[in-house]
């Protein structure tokens, strides 16, 4: 109780930006989310240079050390051709950050101006946009995946086609759903008397309403993009080898279960740390700024 009243206290005289960071703060989880998510990144960008066999994310063969186990010299062990995994799995990060970018960055704005026009237009515009949705929402996310990928052959480009295709629905849900509890509201009552253009009122008024919803929800998905995309590349409708994918890197080393069982369980493992890490993360955030996603 005595904390709870303290906390009450030191809030008081906070600015929302400032209680919003404090808030983050004192949760563990989403320390520990961000933390995940610094390092997978930094990972991501340098390689390069913190990869102990950067040949190993080509073409490279070594039977010498074929199947190596975990190791001081190989810390996630070798390949069945003896690539080094911990290598392939920090480039991995590249393909997968590089599949959340390429996704979220379509998805996001086509879904948001979406969801824009149907909760601030309403009527036919509201109808015509939202029964689309419910009809792209109704489509099995993996079934469209396989249908496009296996059309337009496999690679990075056309996975994020693939993902995209039913991305932005989910945000254009959750924009309309915004908007329309925010149409109401004083200030866009009072944009409209001041002559302020459709434009204007959904641009200037409405969406900056919506940040913070669509910040939660990016930071929720990236991980739901990683995982989707392994999948793919699990399938064989992803990245082509010898590219480091790690849902590829899972499906190879599954083949080697379970006698070398570090092929598959340690790009497993990488999948999951990343998914974690963006979980938590959007845990925090939704926390933080106090919003339903």
């Amino acid at each position: 109780m005595i904390e709870l009243s303290e906390q009450a206290s030191t809030e008081r005289f906070m600015t929302s930006r400032q209680m919003a960071w404090f808030r983050f703060r004192r949760n563990p989880a989403a320390l520990i989310g961000a933390t995940i998510v610094i390092s997978v990144t930094m990972l991501a960008i340098f390689a390069p240079i913190l990869s102990p066999s950067p040949q190993s994310a080509g073409s490279f063969v070594d039977f010498a050390h074929r199947h190596h186990p975990p190791s001081a010299e190989f810390w996630f062990g070798t390949d069945n051709v003896g690539r080094d995994i911990f290598t392939r799995v920090i480039f991995g990060y590249r393909i997968s950050l590089s599949l959340v970018v390429g996704v979220l960055g379509f998805a996001v704005p086509f879904g948001v101006i979406l969801g824009l026009l149907a909760g601030y237009f309403g009527g036919r515009t509201e109808f015509i946009i939202m029964r689309f949705t419910d009809v792209m929402l109704a489509i099995p996310p993996l079934a469209m995946a396989l249908a496009i990928t296996a059309v337009l052959s496999p690679s990075l480009v056309n996975a994020m086609i693939a993902i995209t295709m039913l991305w932005w629905t989910w945000h254009t849900r959750l924009i309309f759903r915004i908007v329309k509890a925010q149409m109401s509201e004083d200030y866009v009552e009072a944009a409209k008397v001041a002559g302020a253009s459709h434009a204007h009122i959904m641009f200037k008024e409405l969406l900056p309403n919506c940040i913070s919803a669509i910040s939660v929800k990016i930071s929720l998905d990236a991980g739901f993009v990683i995982l989707f995309g392994a999948a793919l590349s699990f399938l064989g409708l992803g990245v082509h080898p010898p590219t480091p994918d790690l849902g590829t890197m899972v499906s190879t080393g599954s083949e080697y279960l379970p006698e070398f069982w570090w092929e598959a369980l340690m790009p497993g493992l990488a999948i999951l740390y990343a998914i974690l890490g963006f979980n938590l993360l959007g845990d925090g955030l939704r926390d933080m700024m106090d919003v339903e996603v």
